[in-house]
């Protein structure tokens, strides 16, 4: 086993879960403290298959429709957000909703909406279909037009192109959202920013991460599910910025040990609605084979954290006097 000794892992920080899953999952395990099982999940909390299979084992129920939830039951909405036909469903049912909606996509929505209200063409940077996208497109269907790339821009009409924003989904590739923009700004020179950045700090401190150690590494693995957005875009970047190859794999026994031949440098990182014991699974996985050696690459320290949903919140005490014998 000659050359062994030179097997590094490279682990990218930050990683995994992101202030707004982490409400989101909090979200549906303090409904199940509070209100006892089911309680019911519209769509996946979070895009990741582990979190999804924990919270069923726990009597979570995920449903693709708030139809399919008994009337007056709980129903969780997830991180991704809902549009107002949903809420106004939940409502006619009289459903008792907690919205786990991340509060950086609720900030896409007020702008969505403020600027349906100034009467603007938005064009929404995203991916066909993704929740956060239906979400976020529902708040003023009739002014928002959805740019997926920049191959995409020709075919965008506009009423007046000096009164066009464009907005995108959280959970993009920065550098690939901005070649969209770029594009759409050469058909729309007085294209407009969105007010503060939307594509999500979880999701650039990842990108930012993964390009840091890309270029030394014969390969990168990410820990993520494949309908996460942030996750796949973690692949991506990885290839972009010169690993040798990488693989999006949700669990430690999907590895494929042909990729490991000839590696000596393997990038770690995972999605930012992945736990921290999968990213534990695939290296004691890599140690067991030689990959003792663990480096972090560390690009940024994140401190936000959001509190939990209102409803989910202890009320109020009235009284302020101190508890006899505490």
């Amino acid at each position: 086993m000659s050359g062994s000794s030179s097997k590094r892992v490279l682990l990218a920080k930050p990683r995994g879960y992101c202030a707004g899953v982490d409400r989101a999952v909090e979200a549906v395990e303090q409904a199940l403290d509070q209100h006892g099982a089911p309680v019911y999940v519209r769509k996946q909390i979070v895009h990741n298959v582990h979190v999804v299979e924990t919270l069923e084992a726990r009597g979570a129920i995920f449903v693709d429709d708030t139809a399919e939830v008994p009337a007056g039951a709980i129903v969780v909405f997830s991180a991704h957000g809902v549009s107002p036909a949903v809420r106004e469903q939940a409502n006619d049912r009289q459903l008792r909703t907690i919205d786990a909606t991340c509060p950086l996509v609720t900030k896409v929505h007020h702008e969505a909406k403020r600027f349906a209200r100034e009467d603007y063409d938005i064009l929404l940077v995203g991916h066909h279909g993704h929740e956060e996208v239906e979400g976020t497109a529902g708040e003023a269907p009739e002014h928002i037009q959805l740019v997926e790339t920049a191959a995409d821009v020709a075919g965008v009409t506009v009423r007046d192109p000096d009164k066009v924003i464009w907005l995108s989904q959280t959970t993009l590739s920065v550098d690939e959202t901005m070649d969209t923009v770029r594009a759409l700004r050469e058909r729309f020179p007085t294209l407009q920013n969105p007010p503060s950045d939307d594509i999500c700090y979880a999701t650039q401190n990842r990108q930012v991460a993964v390009k840091a150690m890309a270029g030394q590494c014969d390969l990168v693995l990410v820990v993520g599910s494949k309908n996460s957005s942030n996750s796949v875009r973690l692949v991506e970047v990885a290839l972009q910025a010169g690993a040798g190859a990488a693989h999006l794999i949700d669990y430690s026994r999907e590895i494929d040990e042909a990729w490991l031949t000839g590696v000596e440098t393997v990038g770690l990182t995972s999605g930012a609605s992945v736990p921290e014991v999968l990213v534990r699974g695939v290296l004691d996985y890599l140690a067991e084979r030689g990959w003792e050696s663990v480096e972090e690459i560390t690009t940024a320290e994140e401190t936000l954290t959001f509190s939990l949903p209102r409803e989910l919140r202890p009320p109020r005490k009235q009284t302020q006097s101190p508890v006899a014998g505490s």
